[in-house]
């Protein structure tokens, strides 16, 4: 069986970041046969419609990692109940020019974390809505939603919560089952 290849990046640039952790919980959490290449946001300039056809670099890469990856994996914070602009920047990067749609066809697992009660509920709705358009299959089952993270991260940022670890073990399965029926 081939190794599934997942492509991971939170929408936050904080060294520190929450969703950053859950990212690397799920490195260690992946199914059998399975890799996680995590990608850092931090590089992708502002979008700019002026620069369509000569990306900067930094976006070329993220690009191609996103082309050759066989599925996506999305940690989002909630800002100001919707998706993080560095996130929502690197996704218009890496689908445009119009034709030239990364992350088309592609299988996606969305989860986030926050320290407020709701956790990232609104951001990963309006997620979901954003992927459509872009022609992702989003797993729906389980919804990884982690409110008051700051009581299940240790001061190492490494997730101590078995629960929260069982639930994103659970939605790796899912992409990966959801993967293996869309080759």
């Amino acid at each position: 069986m081939n190794k599934i290849k997942i492509l991971g990046f939170a929408g936050s640039l904080r060294n520190d970041s929450y969703n950053k952790a859950l990212l690397r919980a799920a490195s260690e959490l992946l199914p059998e046969n399975t890799e996680l290449e995590i990608f850092d946001l931090a590089n992708i300039p502002l979008y700019n419609q002026d620069l369509d056809g000569q990306a900067p670099s930094s976006v070329l890469e993220f690009k191609d990692k996103i082309k050759t990856a066989d599925a996506i994996l999305i940690a989002t914070p909630e800002y100001n109940y919707s998706i993080p602009g560095v996130l929502k920047n690197a996704m218009d990067w890496a689908s445009r020019p119009y034709g030239d749609n990364s992350f088309d066809n592609k299988p996606l697992a969305i989860m986030g974390a926050s320290i407020g009660n709701l956790a990232t509920a609104r951001a990963q709705y309006h997620l979901r809505q954003t992927c459509v358009f872009l022609n992702m299959h989003v797993v729906n089952q389980p919804e990884v939603m982690v409110a008051s993270v700051q009581d299940k991260v240790d001061s190492n940022g490494v997730l101590t919560d078995e629960t929260t670890k069982g639930i994103i073990k659970n939605l790796l399965f899912n992409l990966v089952e959801l993967t293996r029926k869309l080759k």
